[in-house]
């Protein structure tokens, strides 16, 4: 098996280097733009951190690819292959940058034939460093992590978000399962505002859970192996093997607990991230909503027998 320490090791370095970025401009009033809806902004930082981080990793490593969500509203298309490849948000949580508020990351993970062998994700303002190698556990700021191990969801602190999707059964969906899960009971439900740093509470053990509906790849792959390194489990939202390209997951200290919130909880309708060609002046959001209409208007889908995405369809539209 490769080792990749080297490369996670240029990771980490380099997202140190790029947080001084966002921190410079944290206090700063921000040129904001609008993407696919009033909750999903984009600002220079965001494409200048992106920019910065793809140039030193393509200085060190020439062959390797990339999948950056600015990138991809700029128009290059998402694209997951063997080759290695650093998926990459460069600010995660932009609202809250936008605003202030003190939960802002920067999230890569780093892939090799589809599998995920390492990831960072670097909450700026807490300057507190999550990490994970495959088959070499989980770090926050150089001490191990381990998930609760929590079985009982009605002990459970659940974390989710909801999201920048704004249409009607979107909304009714994401309402409906907090309402859900609320009543089941658990011990509270909150939001960071960041799928990155949410998803790792759960490596910490000071969450239970977390889940989303409509997140990208480049939101949730590295907190991904965080979360497993740490002993924590991670699944589709109805129970089938986790794929960072559904825009659908759970976390979980337990199977039990992740198995429980997914018999509760239902998935709106998202095309893949994978499904998406890029088009260049159209937001990804934009891009999914083009998608989606091909998407949910044809039987013949880009997925295999029996998928998740297959399996999902028959329950992902209830809101009750």
């Amino acid at each position: 098996m490769a080792d990749w320490t080297d490369c996670l090791n240029f990771g980490i370095a380099l997202v140190k280097q790029a947080s001084e970025v966002v921190m410079t401009a944290f206090q700063l009033q921000k040129d904001v733009k609008l993407k696919s809806s009033p909750a999903d902004l984009v600002t220079e930082t965001d494409q200048r951190v992106e920019r910065i981080l793809i140039s030193a990793i393509r200085a060190q490593y020439p062959q390797h690819r990339f999948i950056g969500e600015e990138s991809v509203a700029a128009g290059e298309p998402v694209e997951l292959t063997d080759r290695p490849t650093w998926i990459i948000d460069p600010i995660d949580g932009t609202v809250n940058f936008v605003h202030r508020f003190p939960f802002v990351a920067i999230s890569i993970a780093f892939t090799v034939n589809k599998q995920t062998e390492f990831g960072i994700v670097y909450s700026c303002v807490e300057d507190k460093l999550f990490h994970a190698q495959r088959g070499r556990g989980a770090f926050l700021n150089g001490a191990p992590l381990h998930a609760s191990g929590q079985d009982d969801v009605s002990r459970c602190v659940v974390v989710t978000e909801i999201g920048a999707e704004r249409d009607d059964l979107a909304l009714a969906t994401m309402t409906s399962n907090i309402f859900k899960l609320l009543k089941l009971p658990v011990h509270g439900v909150r939001a960071l505002g960041t799928a990155a740093v949410d998803m790792c509470q759960v490596a910490t053990g000071g969450a239970d859970a977390y889940y989303h509906i409509g997140m990208h790849c480049w939101d949730i792959a590295a907190s991904a192996i965080i979360v497993q390194e740490a002993g924590g489990v991670v699944m589709d939202t109805d129970g089938s093997e986790f794929d960072m390209m559904s825009r659908r997951v759970i976390a979980a200290s337990s199977s039990t607990v992740a198995n429980r919130i997914a018999q509760v909880i239902h998935a709106f309708p998202c095309c893949r991230d994978d499904e998406v060609s890029g088009v260049k002046g159209l937001s990804i959001d934009g891009q999914q909503e083009e998608a989606a209409r091909s998407c949910n208007n044809t039987k013949e889908r880009k997925e295999k027998p029996g998928s998740a995405l297959s399996r999902s369809r028959f329950h992902r539209h209830s809101t009750d």
